[in-house]
């Protein structure tokens, strides 16, 4: 099975000029919560992806104002993306080295044509895959590089 089967087909899509109160609707119009941001229209190639968390992190923590902001100013600026023929497993495993919940399905000429979460996967995958996949997705590096579960390093 690849990624193909099991992405949502033509995500929406946003520019970095886009406002973010467009980029919001288009999440609740969606039902999603983050959406690729790509060079142009006519070109949807992805330069970035934007989250709900992005918004809230980059923004409303920092005490800016999201309704005079664009995708721009809140997306993540790299894009990690796998082919339509990408199998699950090779789908999770990118996930797990990027450490994300999400990522963006291309086309052969770098078009986004999908998104694949987590929740796909799991809802596909062996149980033991959707398993390593949450734990690796769910850990964070430590001062000394090692992976140790999300909310904080563990002495030990």
């Amino acid at each position: 099975m690849t990624v193909q089967d099991i992405m949502a087909k033509s995500p929406a899509v946003c520019t970095p000029d886009t406002p973010l109160s467009e980029v919001a609707r288009m999440m609740v119009d969606h039902d999603c919560g983050a959406i690729p941001v790509v060079e142009s229209r006519e070109a949807p190639r992805p330069v970035g992806v934007i989250t709900d968390r992005d918004i809230v992190v980059r923004l409303i923590a920092d005490g800016q104002n999201p309704l005079e902001k664009t995708a721009a100013d809140a997306m993540s600026a790299s894009a990690v993306t796998v082919s339509v023929g990408t199998s699950l497993e090779a789908c999770g495993d990118v996930m797990e080295q990027n450490q994300i919940r999400r990522v963006i399905v291309v086309d052969d000429n770098g078009s986004v044509i999908g998104m694949v979460s987590q929740a796909d996967i799991a809802l596909n995958a062996s149980p033991q895959a959707v398993a390593e996949m949450v734990r690796e997705v769910s850990e964070e590096e430590d001062a000394n590089n090692e992976r140790v579960p999300m909310g904080g390093a563990y002495s030990g």
